[in-house]
């Protein structure tokens, strides 16, 4: 966990794009679920702001 947040700290590729990765992951997962209206209302956004972050991390340092 500490390398992780070490990379994130140091702008690092791979811990970012992990976050981002997640991201996308979670908007997806708030777009198909049946329960809650907030989370389909929040997930376009969220799957937005992981694909512009994957985008913008993927010019990062190794």
């Amino acid at each position: 966990m500490t390398a992780f947040l070490t990379g994130l700290f140091r702008l690092r590729r791979g811990p970012w794009e992990m976050l981002a990765t997640i991201l996308i992951a979670l908007g997806v997962v708030m777009l198909m679920q049946p329960f809650f209206l907030w989370a389909y209302t929040w997930s376009f956004l969220v799957t937005l702001v992981g694909t512009v972050m994957f985008i913008i991390t993927s010019h990062f340092p190794e």
